[in-house]
């Protein structure tokens, strides 16, 4: 008992280092986390007092919080019951499929990550590939939305720039919550996405137990207030066209849904177009294909990718990709849209799109696109925008919203031509200007944009 060992100078001098770090964890930690948190706080409040859509208590609660709440919630304890019964497994092997769902699922949203990274990246990846602009916006309107409402951003998804376009719009209102599918699932991604709020879904999972865990967490997040963002579309258009509603998440969302007595949930539409869009090539070759794009969007490509970009910018051969452009419609409340009836998911999926699209906004390819489209020969220079012009009165009559740069229509012509030219869509020659024809289905995915308006 009193005899000596001997031990290496190192390994007492790491246990000295590991009593101590223990000890000040103990006595100086709890001090430390307190002084850390308060200062957290203070700029969260300081955050909110700028935003007109705060951000809520639910979207600050610790992850592990959310994921215990998630996992023993008794509708999610409900389907574990039914599967042990329908599968013949252990409750407890149950109970472990929910706490991974519940781990997969659950964000780790942090102001610092949204708002100090996100932002400034969005902002910036926006504005190096594209000259934004929003189209409309009536403030008064948006100002008007109930700030204890969950505000449900309903959007037409054009291409994966989505994201950080509207993040960097939306900004200065709020921060939004996405839901994103398994292509940024990564490691290095998913760490930098769950942080900025997002949360992740097995779109094609049919497993009832996952889809309770899911449709759990969507309807806990709308009753606790947090702004959200969605595509109804459930992936990128692959022809251009604005695709109908899959109802899942607005299912999810309306879901015991009470007028006057659950929290009110407001749509908000909002309508994207861009004069180029990144992925229109690989979009297209699936549809030949019969098959999903696959994008090759790993953590290491994405930072290549800015990289380039900075490169790119710092030499003077960055050239913009045209205009992008984003325009919010008139919210629509589902308290006043039931008016205590019975809610109908696939009619109010209807309404939702039908109000995307019509803010969508009009911009100079996709109207050069439809005019040389809709025309069988060559038209001069002068021609051609005497016909978009034609189109635009057309477009005007049925209330579409157009993006026209420096409110000059001959201009916008200028522009689309450019865009156009740059990328071969069109044949200049001694007859005049004409479509290409080996470049139909880009022409057709740019013009499908406002198809529905025409």
């Amino acid at each position: 008992m009193t005899s000596t060992v001997e031990i290496p100078l190192w390994l007492a001098a790491l246990a000295g280092v590991l009593g101590l770090l223990g000890l000040l964890d103990r006595i100086v930690g709890p001090s430390l986390r307190w002084f850390f948190r308060k200062r957290v706080n203070r700029a969260i409040d300081r955050l909110n007092e700028r935003l007109d859509l705060k951000i809520q208590p639910f979207k600050l609660t610790k992850r592990k919080v959310l994921i215990d709440r998630l996992v023993f919630d008794p509708e999610v304890m409900a389907a574990v019951e039914a599967h042990v019964d329908e599968e013949g497994v252990p409750r407890e092997v149950a109970v472990e499929k929910v706490e991974r769902y519940a781990r997969e699922t659950v964000p780790a949203f942090s102001a610092f990550a949204y708002f100090g990274f996100g932002m400034r990246l969005s902002r910036w990846v926006s504005q190096a590939l594209y000259r934004v602009r929003i189209g409309v916006y009536n403030d008064k309107e948006l100002s008007a939305i109930d700030p204890e409402a969950a505000v449900v951003f309903v959007m037409n998804h054009r291409s994966n720039i989505d994201y950080l376009l509207v993040t960097y719009l939306a900004s200065q209102r709020t921060s939004l919550s996405y839901a994103v599918g398994e292509w940024a699932n990564v490691w290095g991604l998913r760490q930098v996405i769950r942080a900025m709020g997002a949360y992740f879904i097995r779109r094609k999972s049919r497993n009832p137990l996952y889809r309770k865990v899911v449709a759990r967490y969507i309807k806990m997040a709308v009753e606790g207030g947090v702004t959200q963002a969605m595509f109804p579309e459930g992936g990128l258009s692959r022809d251009g066209k604005l695709q109908p509603a899959k109802l899942g998440l607005i299912s999810y969302m309306c879901e015991g849904f009470e007028a006057g007595v659950s929290r009110d949930i407001v749509f908000v539409p909002v309508g994207l177009n861009y004069d180029r869009v990144i992925e229109d090539r690989i979009l297209l070759e699936s549809i030949a294909e019969e098959k999903q794009p696959r994008f090759n969007a790993g953590p290491f490509s994405a930072i290549k990718f800015v990289l380039r970009l900075m490169w790119m910018k710092a030499t003077g051969r960055l050239y913009r990709f045209g205009y992008a452009c984003v325009s919010f419609g008139t919210p629509l409340s589902l308290t006043d849209y039931s008016a205590g009836a019975d809610l109908d998911v696939e009619a109010l999926g209807e309404v939702l799109m039908e109000r995307v699209g019509s803010v969508i906004p009009v911009l100079p390819v996709s109207l050069v696109a439809t005019v040389l489209l809709e025309t069988d020969r060559s038209l001069s220079p002068l021609e051609l925008k005497a016909e978009t012009a034609k189109l635009i009165a057309r477009l005007k009559a049925v209330g579409a919203h157009l993006h026209v740069p420096r409110n000059d229509d001959d201009y916008a012509v200028d522009v689309g031509l450019r865009m156009m030219r740059m990328r071969g869509l069109m044949i200049e020659d001694a007859q005049g200007l004409r479509a290409n024809a080996d470049e139909d289905r880009v022409l057709r995915y740019y013009a499908n944009a406002i198809a529905h308006m025409t």
